[in-house]
Parts: C-alpha cells; structure tokens; sequence
C-alpha cells in the first residue's frame, strides 16, 4: 500500500500518534473528529449509553476541545428487545447534550454481541491542542479521574462487585471531561491525553515517547476508585490488562520500582472514559489549580517529566 500524502491543513493525523484527528477548516478553527465503540460492560442499557457517549467524547476533550455532535455506531442481536436499544441511545442522547452537542444520525448492523459507539465531531483553536508530544522537563504530570473501572467492570461480570463500587464505577465513567479539559486550555496547558484502553502507564508512555521525556509516576499518589485495590490484590485478570502487561510491563517501556502486585495491575488496568493526563508547567499550576476550583475538577498532582525516556512507577 503506497503512503498517502497529507494536506497541510491535517494537523494531526495517522503520522502523528494522538487522540483524535484534527483538520484546519479556518485560521482560528479546525475541526476535531474521532470514534469509539465496544461491548456493553455494565447490565443497565441507559448508563452503557451514557458510559459509551462519554468515553467518545472524552477523546475531543483530551486535545483541548469541545463537541459539536455525534453519529451512533451500533450493533444488536436480531434476538435482542429493541427496547434496550432504545435505553441505550437514551444514555447516550441525553450524554450528548450534557456536552451541549447533539446526536444528529448514525448506522445500527445486525451482530450476536451488542456493542455501541459514536463517531463523535469538535472544534478546537489551533494554538490551543492539548498533544501528546507537548510534555517538557520540569512539567507536574496530574489526573482528573481515580482509576480501576477495568478492574471493578470485570468483578461486576463475575458478580463479585458490591453495589455501591459499582454505582461509584459507573458514575466516573459518565462524568464527562469537558470541565477539565476547559481547565487545561484556561490555564493555557498543551500536553494532555486520556487514560482509556493502555491504562495510566501506558498512556503516560505514549506522552512519554512522543515527547521524548521520562515520566515518573508515584503510585501512592494516584486516586483510585473505591474497591478497586481490593479486588485487583484478589488477583483477578482479563484479556485488556493481559494485553498490557505483555506489551508495556518490559522494563523499558514501563519500569517498575515497586513489587506490590495490586499496584502493577493498576497501573496498567485499562480504563473506559478515564480522566484527562495532563502536563502541567511550574509557571502554569497556580492558574490550573484556579481553572479547576472554578470548574469543579479533583485534579491530583501524580508526578512529574524528567530527562529520559519511558514511564517509572514509583512508591
């Protein structure tokens, strides 16, 4: 397959490794377009919707922008009650709205396991993305969501999970980033991304990577939802957290200096609709701890950007 050529009005695209696709449409706008769909991975079909619209949208916010609307992406069993469909682009609707976008379509195939999405449409100012690459040396590396919906999804699954870790799981994922991602661009931050599928490490090493730094993460410092230290030190595993461990957990990519077994599965524990991670520069944590007071984000400080490279997980 011959490499294409991008016009320069893409600014972000395959040859850059970042959230969304991001394409210039004026000096002052471009416009911000992504998708995500997946399996169902809690019971209620109005919060997968909810859950689903979230976790979409989450990708707009990580490069600092804001949502116009979204097409569904379904699938659903011809067995299945199209009234549980129907909760499920309820969720997703009334999610979509919360942003102050709106669903304007979408495509629904038959399949035997449900799955839904969103092809999600933003805008974002040019001069004001938050990138992966725009870590630096000196940068405080902060969170905006606990951690360990990878873990307490899995646990629910085996009906292992208590009804008000779920309740507290559940409303994580709906929380949208849009007031945090309002706060990096308010504070005039460009280095963020969202901790989704490669979990808190494998996203800070992405960042990592691309901006050519070490990140250090100090694991006694990073929130985590309730439960999920129980149910992660009971050993329990699944295909996503496997898949990270074979590919991050080499030493290199990620090196942990902590053995605590709880801890390295965390870490990794890949997250839907997780928090924004974002770069945050000496001269800039002042206005970002005012943009997140006045915009109600629980940001943590959980590390910091060193000369390097990859991700160390410390006590």
């Amino acid at each position: 397959m011959r490499a294409q050529r991008s016009p320069a009005e893409l600014l972000v695209g395959l040859d850059v490794a970042d959230d969304a696709a991001v394409y210039l449409v004026a000096p002052d706008i471009a416009i911000v377009e992504t998708l995500d769909f997946f399996p169902p991975i809690v019971d209620d079909a109005y919060a997968s919707g909810a859950i689903g619209a979230a976790n979409a949208m989450s990708d707009v916010y990580a490069m600092g922008g804001e949502v116009l609307f979204g097409l569904n992406i379904a699938a659903w069993p011809e067995d299945a009650p199209l009234a549980q469909l129907e909760r499920v682009f309820q969720g997703s609707i009334d999610k979509v709205a919360e942003a102050g976008g709106v669903v304007a379509g979408g495509h629904t195939v038959i399949d035997r396991e449900p799955k839904y999405g969103l092809a999600i449409t933003g805008r974002v100012h040019p001069e004001r993305m938050l990138l992966k690459s725009g870590l630096r040396p000196g940068d405080g590396i902060w969170l905006t969501k606990p951690i360990g919906t990878g873990v307490l999804t899995t646990a629910h699954k085996a009906g292992e999970l208590e009804a008000a870790d779920l309740a507290s799981a559940i409303a994580s994922m709906v929380t949208l980033n849009r007031a945090a991602a309002g706060a990096a661009v308010d504070a005039e931050l460009h280095a963020g991304t969202d901790v989704t599928g490669f979990g808190l490490a494998g996203h800070a090493h992405e960042m990592a990577e691309t901006s050519r730094v070490r990140v250090r993460i100090r694991s006694s410092a990073v929130p985590l939802l309730p439960g999920a230290h129980t149910h992660a030190k009971r050993g329990i595993s699944f295909g996503g957290l496997e898949r990270n461990q074979a590919y991050f957990d080499d030493g290199q990519k990620v090196r942990f200096a902590v053995s605590d077994g709880a801890t390295r599965s965390l870490m990794l524990d890949p997250q839907t609709s997780g928090g924004l991670l974002v770069g945050v520069p000496r001269a800039h944590v002042e206005a970002w701890r005012r943009a997140c007071t006045s915009r109600g984000v629980a940001a943590t400080e959980i590390g910091d950007v060193v000369e390097g490279s990859g991700v160390e997980i410390v006590a």
